[in-house]
């Protein structure tokens, strides 16, 4: 790829102008971007940096790689961002002044029917978005219990029959192959409730998020962003699932994942770590959504280290 260039074709960063406001970039400034993709967001945040300033991008999808662009101020990680403090350490770096990560999965790996992300194209039930994990969407369907399947389907997919649906895939996989979209489909039909696109899509989730830990890799690096970030410094996260924004928000406004409410007889000892910038998710313009359908459900949420 040339200077300064992005592959746009790989994937549309969503939010792209909000997300750059929000980080309000100093020129001479260390960025990270957790979820490099395409690299529309680091290519927006470049632009922003004199020849003093650096970007660290991450992404464990070995496709991302392709798309970095050739320029000396860009390190690219080829890792999951759970390990974000342990590799800025490893190049030498203690603080940044922005860190951005854009959650779920690429326009790109949604297209290419061998990753096994979409409902619409035939390929293995595989959804890994780093190949080199063991635990496959396959491994899942074939070997989780019902009672966990049950937990997946209801709390990462808000699947309406969520018991019923487990239940039925651990009678049913004994009998039949399950090694591809089309097979654990053609599995699960009988038991498909409403729309047919929307249920699938929304089991697909489910074993996504399970297949590559989702939330605990969110929880592990909103945890580490206190000792990464400068004072002043600003994070700003995208998600596209409500458990996502919850946890968001909840660790912006207490530093913690849990909601806790205030007690009006209590001293509230609890020292901030960060001013919250965005009271409210900032969501996608009627402009965006017209032009990109995957901004619909994406929320950003903004914090600046105090």
């Amino acid at each position: 790829m040339e200077k300064g260039h992005t592959n746009q074709g790989y994937h549309i960063p969503v939010l792209y102008h909000e997300t750059l406001h929000g980080l309000s970039i100093k020129p001479d400034g260390i960025y990270v971007d957790c979820t490099f993709g395409g690299g529309g967001h680091s290519a927006g945040i470049l632009s922003q940096l004199n020849e003093k300033g650096k970007l660290f991008a991450f992404d464990q999808d070995t496709d991302a790689k392709r798309n970095v662009m050739d320029d000396a101020r860009v390190v690219f990680i080829p890792e999951n961002f759970s390990n974000l403090q342990r590799f800025l350490r490893l190049h030498k770096v203690t603080g940044v002044d922005g860190i951005l990560a854009d959650l779920g999965v690429s326009s790109h790996q949604f297209d290419k029917g061998d990753r096994g992300f979409s409902i619409r194209f035939s390929g293995p039930l595989d959804m890994r978005m780093d190949q080199r994990q063991a635990l496959s969407a396959e491994d899942v369907v074939r070997n989780y219990t019902a009672a966990q399947l049950h937990k997946i389907f209801e709390q990462y997919g808000e699947v309406t029959n969520s018991k019923t649906l487990a239940a039925h895939i651990v009678s049913a996989r004994a009998h039949v192959s399950v090694t591809t979209i089309e097979q654990f489909k053609s599995l699960i039909a009988p038991v498909v409730k409403g729309n047919p696109n929307k249920y699938l899509a929304q089991v697909f989730q489910a074993l996504r998020m399970e297949v590559n830990n989702e939330m605990g890799v969110l929880e592990s690096m909103l945890s580490q962003v206190p000792d990464v970030l400068n004072p002043g410094g600003r994070v700003a996260i995208i998600t596209f699932h409500s458990i996502e924004d919850r946890m968001v928000k909840n660790f912006f406004r207490q530093g913690s994942f849990v909601e806790t409410p205030s007690h009006p007889f209590l001293p509230d000892n609890k020292e901030d770590v960060f001013t919250v910038i965005t009271r409210k998710p900032i969501t996608a313009t009627e402009e965006e959504l017209k032009n990109n359908t995957r901004s619909r459900s994406a929320k950003l949420r903004i914090a600046e280290k105090i």
